[in-house]
């Protein structure tokens, strides 16, 4: 389960919306109780460099990935995973998203329709098949 503080999915919908109509990216940072449950504590926007379509496609690079992991050491919490969103295309991992994803992250997808938030998904991989599995989002106040 991930719990997200609605000002923080208000962040991420705000980035979908400046990046549309191509995708937007970026890292959240938070913790994880004993039970595995995570808080999403904080947002790294994140540019999207992937040289193929945008509208369809993003890419982290290196640089900004290792920038999300020291960012998160020097607050002392995790680099839980990443959010993207998908502009006029359901909150659903594409085949891309599947082979680009690594086991143990969260990954948010927000669907951007016109501009405009209009669902979310949170998914994580299953080791075993390599299959996106859907997970539990709280949103909280």
């Amino acid at each position: 389960m991930t719990l997200l503080a609605r000002s923080l999915l208000s962040e991420m919908s705000a980035h979908g919306r400046d990046a549309y109509p191509y995708e937007c990216c970026g890292a959240m940072l938070g913790g994880r109780d004993r039970d595995g449950q995570a808080t999403v504590e904080r947002l790294v926007r994140l540019d999207n460099v992937s040289g193929e379509d945008q509208r369809r496609r993003f890419f982290v690079s290196p640089d900004d990935y290792r920038s999300a992991e020291a960012e998160a050491d020097d607050a002392g919490v995790a680099l839980l995973g990443f959010y993207h969103s998908h502009p006029d295309h359901p909150a659903q991992p594409s085949t891309t998203d599947r082979d680009y994803a690594w086991p143990f992250f969260i990954y948010i997808i927000i669907s951007i329709e016109k501009q405009e938030y209009r669902d979310i998904g949170t998914f994580t991989l299953d080791t075993g098949s390599g299959e996106f599995v859907s997970e539990d989002l709280t949103i909280s106040d």
